[in-house]
């Protein structure tokens, strides 16, 4: 018996981006763990990915390629070898794009978040063959052109000086369940004194653990921000040298937060004014004051503007000048990525193809072809991502899914709802049978993935397969027999040193501790932009305001109550919710609804509800719950359609309505109404 450990890094959707160790005896992977050496992770992991070779040898994987024999959706497929399924594929893509290349469309997200078998060699392929682009919105859009338009890019603090913060607003994130390692910082700066404030909807895990929970309703986080600056500025808790040396903008935004006073802003976010002014208080008197922000707050019609807005308040109170003071959402636009180099742009050889939202592609697989539209959409080929069961308004998902003239084909791991719709299953390799390399929007470390065993069965990485299917396209260039550590090598080329990868699994960018001390915002500017002439320009507001959701409480009687529809703790998107451990964990679909509002409807924990409104409808089990605020339901997600009680999810009720910036979607911008069946 032959034991040994292998480096490798968490492919997933988590701003954690931990660094694994996995042990193999002989050919099996046993275990996987946290690395110790790695200061981020710091040998802990999650209970998902802790969990991580249940999932890699799950009875369930689809171990050898499929092809549909029965009705689309009825998931019956017969195995065939992989020359036949490859061979079949090209041709029917060769045939598609001999009429327009443009009616094929790749969909993918982040099911990997790696570099290399994410998009380092489908890009080339989809380049090479001009198909349509994906515009890739589903997740963070409006918050990352947010953060464009007023810092310069996907930038912030360094999380690991959160631990040294002496106040800590934790607005819109659940960071016990998805960014469990910053919560050891915070719960670290919480036993050194510091006050932690957790401003979101849904009374979370993480609101258990702060000092103060702010309820505030969907979609108002714009007006709490206005309304702190508005405190700022009536009790001069301002960083006046900051804000004339390293800002642009101020006496508009000044004007504008003065419109917005605790007591008007209470009576939108349904508040109550002291929250307010007591947090505009701590964070005006607190140094060094630091904002951990996440996504969630982004997914309404003015998700971009709120997150603007909150981008705003740390350059008020100077909160910059420290280490442990400022704001993260995202650090990759730290990540010095060689994306032309490895996506090969140039393979378009001057072609200019559509792009295609993936937040609206249950609309535009129903499309026709039309002038302003183009080729109606006649090959979709899916990796990385399960659009049946996470797209919104997924009644229009699965009709397009359904079309018979659709020639569909699924990369995967497991017979997702996505993968019941396609004409070929291509069994794709899981993270710890492939190379890959990493950044992170959490930390600022690249890690390396390498392979710790075989693939498993028949499976091939992403890479492999875009390979293959070049191959046979006819698709000579030498970019298309670059194997995949010579992926890895070029997504930074000189830029991380290789060799530190290889030796230690990670390596650190050598960035300042306090990135904006001294302003140098990567704006045009230079200056934290207040006021934004990029947006002006395209006609928008140039300052940050608050944007009311499309479906305002009170704005429709026949669907009173608002809906967000956070993540189910123990699942990662639709990632893992195949995994027995994980779904026993977190029990069946659930609907949390505030006592209030359950009462008036004669709804009690356990009962069968429906959930409804114009989109479509979704059962599912009630829970009565504090961690609801009233007029607000919670529909925890996203479980597999498959596993709901009609064969449906709570996006059957989200629209394809997309954000102010960042075209993305507005999962959180959602009124319904419950009744118990």
């Amino acid at each position: 018996m032959q034991e040994r450990t292998v480096r490798g890094a968490c492919p997933h959707d988590c701003p954690d981006t931990c660094s694994l160790v996995t042990t193999v005896i002989d050919t099996k992977a046993v275990r996987v763990a946290g690395n110790p050496a790695h200061r981020h992770t710091d040998g802990a992991l999650c209970t998902k990915v802790s969990r991580y070779t249940e999932r890699t040898y799950h009875p369930e994987r689809i171990l050898h390629p499929l092809r549909r024999v029965g009705p689309k959706g009825s998931g019956q497929f017969e195995p065939v070898d992989w020359d036949t399924a490859l061979s079949d594929i090209a041709r029917r893509l060769k045939d598609i794009a001999a009429r327009d290349p443009q009616a094929i469309q790749p969909y993918s997200y982040a099911g990997t978040m790696g570099l290399v078998q994410g998009e380092g060699m489908a890009a080339r392929f989809f380049h090479r063959l001009g198909a349509a682009h994906l515009d890739r919105t589903i997740c963070a859009a409006a918050g990352g052109e947010a953060l464009v338009q007023t810092l310069g890019g996907k930038l912030g603090m360094k999380v690991e000086f959160f631990a040294e913060a002496k106040l800590i607003v934790i607005w819109g994130s659940n960071s016990i369940a998805s960014n469990l390692h910053f919560w050891r910082l915070a719960q670290q700066a919480k036993r050194d004194g510091a006050r932690l404030v957790c401003i979101d909807p849904r009374r979370s895990e993480t609101a258990d653990k702060c000092h103060e929970h702010i309820a505030l309703r969907p979609g108002t986080d714009a007006v709490l921000a206005l309304a702190l600056m508005h405190e700022l500025i009536a009790n001069d808790w301002l960083d006046h040298d900051y804000i004339a040396q390293h800002t642009l903008g101020w006496d508009a935004l000044r004007e504008r937060a003065l419109q917005w006073p605790p007591e008007r802003a209470a009576e939108v976010c349904g508040v109550p004014v002291q929250q307010i002014v007591d947090l505009a208080r701590a964070y005006g008197t607190t140094k060094p004051a630091a904002i951990r922000l996440n996504y969630g707050m982004q997914r309404v019609r003015g998700g971009g503007n709120a997150v603007r807005a909150v981008a705003c308040l740390p350059a008020l109170v100077g909160a910059w000048r420290h280490r442990a003071g400022g704001f993260l959402l995202s650090a990759s636009g730290h990540f010095p990525v060689d994306r032309a180099a490895l996506h090969r742009p140039d393979l378009l050889a001057g072609r200019t193809p559509r792009t295609v939202n993936m937040s609206t592609i249950g609309d535009d697989l129903l499309r026709e072809a039309s002038p302003g539209f183009g080729p109606k959409i006649e090959a979709l080929i899916v990796y990385n991502s399960n659009p049946v069961a996470v797209a919104p308004e997924s009644g229009r998902v699965v009709k397009g899914f359904e079309r018979e003239d659709l020639f569909t084909v699924v990369l995967e791991h497991f017979q997702t709802d996505t993968a019941d719709y396609a004409d070929y299953i291509l069994p794709a390799t899981t993270q710890l049978e492939h190379w890959d390399i990493h950044t992170s929007y959490g930390h600022t470390d690249v890690l390396l993935n390498r392979p710790a065993i075989a693939p498993v069965g028949q499976s091939r990485s992403n890479t492999d397969i875009f390979r293959a299917l070049a191959a046979r396209m006819g698709f000579d260039e030498p970019c298309f027999a670059d194997d995949d550590e010579t992926l890895c090598r070029t997504a930074f080329g000189s830029a991380v040193s290789f060799d530190q990868l290889l030796e230690h699994g990670f390596a650190t960018l050598p960035l300042p501790e306090a990135p904006f001390a001294q302003g140098g915002f990567a704006t045009a500017s230079g200056r934290c932009e207040f006021f934004s002439a990029a947006l002006d320009a395209q006609g928008q507001d140039g300052l940050p305001d608050h944007l009311p959701n499309f479906e305002t409480a009170g704005s429709d009687p026949r669907h009173p109550l608002a809906m967000i529809s956070p993540p189910a703790r123990n699942f990662l998107n639709s990632s893992f919710v195949n995994v027995t451990s994980l779904r026993d964990i977190e029990g069946e679909p659930l609907l949390e609804i505030h006592a209030t509002d359950a009462e008036v409807r004669g709804i009690h924990s356990g009962d069968v509800v429906r959930i409804f409104n114009s989109r479509g409808e979704y059962r599912c089990k009630a829970k009565v719950s504090a961690r609801a605020r009233p007029g607000v339901v919670n529909g925890l997600g996203i479980w597999w359609r498959k596993l709901g009680l009609d064969g449906t999810n709570v996006n059957q009720l989200t629209s394809q309505r997309l954000t102010d910036m960042g075209r993305g979607p507005v999962f959180y911008d959602c009124l319904v109404e419950v009744e118990r069946t």
